[in-house]
């Protein structure tokens, strides 16, 4: 799933357009960002957005790895896919 400080029709528009599979969650009060630690400082240029930041969660629903994507999401996919795959292997 995907969660965004934007509405839940906005994010409803973007997943559409996007053509996602997965569920896009609204943040406005941005309460989810600060329990995972992905808001910017208030000074920060972009503080108005969260950090890029996917986590893996395991069967037990325990975060096993975090990736601070950023900007750079080249080989982001395939990178938690195999994370992914080793995690299910153990």
């Amino acid at each position: 799933m995907g969660i965004s400080y934007d509405d839940p029709d906005d994010n409803r528009g973007w997943s559409e357009m996007m053509d996602f599979e997965f569920p896009l969650l609204s943040d406005p009060d941005r309460e989810i960002a600060g329990l995972l630690d992905v808001r910017r400082p208030s000074a920060h240029p972009m503080a108005f957005l969260p950090r890029r930041v996917t986590y893996l969660i395991d069967p037990h629903g325990v975060i096993a790895r975090s990736y601070d994507v950023g900007r750079h999401i080249d080989g982001h996919g395939e990178e938690v896919l195999e994370d992914l795959r080793s995690l299910v292997e153990t």
